[in-house]
């Protein structure tokens, strides 16, 4: 099933096979995948709680496996909350990006 997700659509399309194949879709609200994408994304930050910023960088290998689990389950959040919203997180992303180059323009020498 996952061999041919390669982008946020292919993503989002086999959450939503995943979802459904074990009656989840019910409990996917906006307000439950934001509540848990939350917990995840407090389960990535709790890796590097208590490390220098020369430690976050040079992560062991097995701490980095973890670190990237956490990733994904945040990811996955994410996208399955922009989904049931109606969100396209590239063109979210693209127009918050413009916004942000307006209030924050880059300095000129």
């Amino acid at each position: 099933m996952t061999d041919h997700v390669t982008d946020l659509d292919h993503l989002r399309d086999a959450l939503r096979e995943f979802a459904a194949a074990r009656d989840w879709r019910r409990f996917h609200t906006p307000k439950n995948l934001a509540m848990a994408m939350i917990v995840e994304a407090a389960e990535l930050v709790e890796h590097f709680q208590w490390l220098t910023p020369e430690q976050s960088v040079d992560l062991s290998a097995a701490k980095l496996a973890d670190v990237r689990d956490e990733v994904a389950d945040t990811l996955i959040y994410l996208v399955e909350l922009a989904d049931a919203l109606g969100i396209d997180l590239i063109a979210a992303a693209r127009d918050k990006m413009a916004k942000n180059a307006i209030k924050y323009p880059a300095e000129t020498p």
